[in-house]
């Protein structure tokens, strides 16, 4: 792909686009295939980035992938699965952060995996310290060499019992990753409940696990000693439905995004409708678009599921910036996710960022001179500028500030959106978009 993308704004996006997958949990998916002594299929998959990464990690490890990529589909076969060499996993992982998710079911499998040094979106610090006490936890032995980390299980792994400090999505992935065959029982408290991760779940429990989820963020499992292979539609991508649906927004048009549900978006579409977006949900997705008059100002929180996702965040702002009036955003999930905002002051934007929670609630950042609160006064018409993608999430939000700006803007590492974003690009000419490649 080109990376700079020239953006003639300012012109309201109309159309019909589909989603696919979502993309943080089709990798883990993908992963659990791992598990099981029989083949996967995996269905309504993505053509994005992070997903021809997870595939060539398996494959280097001697699973079999076989895909329709014009249906969506991967077959997935565990049955000659082999320890990767080093060099390999480094050089194909890149800066991905999926190899940690693999320590688990090769150390079942294998009795030993190597992960690489880790990478990811610089939004704020996502230690590996839960997955690596968790493994330990479950009897692992852990070695940190020069260049990466070494594990071992000689023993076999054992159940154990865990309580997160916050719930963390990556975390409970991990474990859950980990206890469906480890020997004997498994409790999980202040585990993350994303919608990913109960479709994770649900996929484990077709290869043969046993696990409950409590109301109170528990969750059980009794280990068996083998797992089979599953057969799974992936559950729609909500964070990249709320992207389209911001980008009607902000630039006054009028989206059918095919694909999305809205059971997984119902916090999302709340907030949609205060700030004066319509919507209407149909049974095959949802029509996303701006009535006309003014957009309203709202004060938001982000948080962990059930509450309002940090990934809606970021493009939501930019949609803030044509609302009347003082918003405040609040993000407690990731301390650093205020970072894209500089690009849309530079672009005209009126956005303050302070250390302080102005939120609801105290969060885990207050006091510790995080920029994590934003002040966005509106609405300021944008301008076009030239801009560097910093990372996904806040790739995608330049773009929509691009669209929505009068002029030409010249967006430069686009290629970071190719990660989470199925064929951008084609969607965005469907939507009568107005740009070009170079």
């Amino acid at each position: 792909m080109h990376d700079v993308l020239h953006v003639n704004g300012g012109l309201p996006l109309h159309g019909e686009i589909t989603v696919r997958g979502a993309k943080n949990f089709v990798s883990k998916a993908m992963v659990a295939s791992l598990l099981g002594d029989t083949p996967s299929v995996l269905r309504n998959v993505p053509q994005i980035r992070d997903v021809a990464v997870v595939r060539g990690l398996l494959e280097l490890h001697g699973v079999r992938v076989d895909a329709d990529d014009v249906a969506g589909t991967l077959s997935l076969d565990p049955r000659n699965v082999e320890q990767a060499h080093v060099a390999d996993i480094d050089a194909h992982a890149g800066s991905s952060r999926i190899p940690i998710l693999f320590c688990g079911p090769l150390l079942h499998r294998l009795g030993e995996a190597f992960i690489p040094d880790l990478g990811g979106c610089r939004i704020g610090d996502r230690p590996i310290n839960y997955h690596l006490d968790i493994l330990r936890q479950f009897g692992a032995e852990v070695d940190k060499l020069e260049q990466g980390i070494a594990l071992r299980a000689p023993n076999g792994l054992v159940g154990t019992k865990i309580h997160l400090p916050y719930p963390s999505v990556g975390a409970t992935e991990q474990l859950l990753l980990t206890a469906v065959r480890a020997r004997g029982l498994t409790e999980l408290s202040n585990a993350a409940i994303e919608p990913e991760i109960m479709d994770l779940i649900n996929v484990l429990q077709k290869m043969g696990a046993i696990i409950s989820v409590d109301t109170d963020r528990v969750i059980r499992i009794e280990g068996v000693p083998r797992l089979r292979g599953f057969q799974h539609t992936a559950l729609p991508d909500r964070i990249e439905a709320a992207s389209w649906a911001a980008a009607a927004l902000a630039t006054g048009g009028d989206i059918t995004v095919k694909g999305a549900k809205q059971p997984e978006m119902t916090t999302f579409l709340n907030v949609f409708r205060k700030v004066g977006g319509e919507f209407d949900v149909h049974d095959d997705g949802i029509r996303f678009w701006h009535p006309g008059g003014e957009l309203r100002s709202i004060v938001l929180e982000t948080d962990v599921h059930p509450g309002f996702m940090t990934d809606w965040q970021q493009p939501l702002v930019v949609a803030l910036t044509q609302a009347t009036g003082l918003s405040i955003v609040h993000e407690t999930v990731y301390e650093n996710r205020f970072g894209f905002v500089d690009a849309l002051r530079g672009m005209g934007a009126t956005i303050q960022v302070y250390r302080e929670c102005l939120g609801g609630h105290p969060c885990r950042f207050g006091q510790r001179n995080f920029y994590h609160s934003a002040v966005v006064s509106g609405p300021t018409p944008l301008e076009a500028a030239d801009i560097e993608v910093p990372d996904l999430r806040g790739g995608f939000s330049h773009l929509i500030a691009a669209l929505t700006a009068k002029g030409t803007s010249n967006v430069a590492g686009i290629g970071i959106i190719d990660r989470g974003y199925e064929h951008f690009l084609d969607k965005l000419d469907a939507l009568g978009a107005e740009f070009s490649l170079s």
